[in-house]
């Protein structure tokens, strides 16, 4: 069996240091081979990104151009069609048979997990990393406390015995760094320098990304 890799989607408008923070720091944790950041092409949950798919695609590449062990995954972005993460899992376990798969997400995505296409198979097809918020409070009935219940472990060694199947809760650091105030700020003409990396900095002001007529 392969090393485990870990699976961390987003719209990343714009990607900034609270996704690539939480990207690294649970790749060091867990001991992954690596991180593919993926780039959803059009997200089904919420509303669409302001930036087009393609920039949000180059901002990612930028921002983990120095980082070797994050990578960038254009699958969701060839495919074209709205990101549901089940095709996503199933498309890297075709071709990653004996990879264990670890789909990183938040807290909240979990406590959302029941509305997601296919929830319940999502386990069949990779463990989940979930980075913990101390202001969540796990619950104790539902769906996702029986799963919990079920999956929960308490050592990153599972992930890598098993292909599938597990859930790891895992504290990162508490970036609270917003998407939308970052957009907000560069449209008004603000700089975000240190909120995201210098690379993603730059690509926005040269291609315009979040200007006054697209907010």
């Amino acid at each position: 069996m392969n090393q485990a890799i870990g699976i961390f989607g987003g719209t990343f408008d714009p990607i900034h240091f609270g996704h690539l923070r939480t990207a690294l720091e649970i790749r060091q944790a867990v001991e992954l081979a690596e991180v593919r950041l993926i780039p959803c092409y059009q997200p089904v949950h919420r509303q669409l990104p302001l930036a087009s798919a393609p920039d949000r695609l180059a901002m990612v590449r930028a921002a983990v151009a120095d980082e070797p062990t994050l990578t960038v995954d254009d699958c969701e972005m060839i495919r074209g069609t709205p990101s549901y993460t089940i095709d996503t899992l199933e498309t890297l376990r075709a071709t990653r048979p004996n990879t264990p798969l670890c789909l990183i997400m938040g807290i909240d995505a979990l406590l959302g997990l029941p509305g997601w296409h296919r929830w319940q198979d999502i386990l069949k097809l990779a463990h989940l990393i979930v980075a913990h918020r101390p202001q969540y409070q796990v619950p104790r009935t539902g769906h996702v406390a029986t799963l919990l219940k079920a999956r929960l472990q308490t050592s990153p060694l599972a992930l890598h015995e098993n292909l599938a199947g597990n859930i790891l809760l895992h504290p990162v650091t508490q970036l609270e760094i917003s998407a939308t105030y970052l957009r907000r700020q560069i449209a008004a003409g603000g700089n975000p320098r240190y909120l995201l990396p210098d690379a993603v900095c730059d690509y926005i002001h040269q291609h315009g990304v979040y200007s006054f007529t697209q907010l």
